[in-house]
């Protein structure tokens, strides 16, 4: 388990140094050859300006494709609200069979369901069956109770806990993108 998450510190280290790496080589390449760029935009910009006669020409548009865009933009916008805003995620209660809490959660494109109820002091078992091929969903963390497991494509992988205190708790895929909520009640 260790391992795993000393890999995945690894790979991120790697990764900044990579990015750092470029951004300083593209930083170095600016400044050495700026001047020599801006001064030969600017004897450009001076020779068209005394060969063009005019700025900009306006492109008119039938009023049926300014409605067809605007009305699509707003729709967009609606839909983004609505998503991040206005809709509930799927919750479940889970029932203890066996003495442990079951369920089986699908991994595809996000966690379903993603509001999980558990009671307290009651072990619980949680299915992760992963669909999604995106590298983001190839691991969950649960960091309150220091879980973090890998989930293979097209398999089911099971996390086992006891959750002491009551309370909510989040588990997240290994990008910290997609998120589900596990809320701890009091037996009862």
């Amino acid at each position: 388990m260790k391992a795993i998450i000393i890999d995945a510190f690894a790979q991120r280290l790697c990764q900044r140094i990579a990015i750092a790496t470029i951004a300083t080589v593209g930083v170095s390449i600016g400044l050495t050859s700026g001047g020599a760029i801006a001064q030969n935009l600017r004897e450009q910009q001076q020779s068209a300006m005394t060969a063009q006669t005019s700025e900009f020409q306006r492109i008119e548009q039938p009023l049926s494709s300014k409605i067809l865009v605007t009305t699509g933009g707003l729709g967009l916008i609606g839909m983004e609200l609505w998503w991040f805003l206005f809709s509930k995620p799927k919750s479940r209660k889970l029932t203890a069979q066996a003495g442990i809490q079951t369920v089986t959660i699908t991994v595809d494109g996000g966690y379903e369901p993603s509001y999980i109820v558990v009671n307290v002091g009651q072990p619980v078992r949680l299915n992760f069956d992963r669909k999604d091929p995106s590298s983001c969903l190839e691991e969950v963390r649960l960091p309150d109770f220091r879980i973090a497991q890998s989930l293979p494509l097209d398999r089911t992988t099971a996390i086992e806990f006891t959750p002491a205190k009551s309370g909510k708790y989040q588990f997240t895929c290994g990008m910290n993108m997609f998120r589900g909520t596990i809320e701890v009640q009091p037996a009862g």
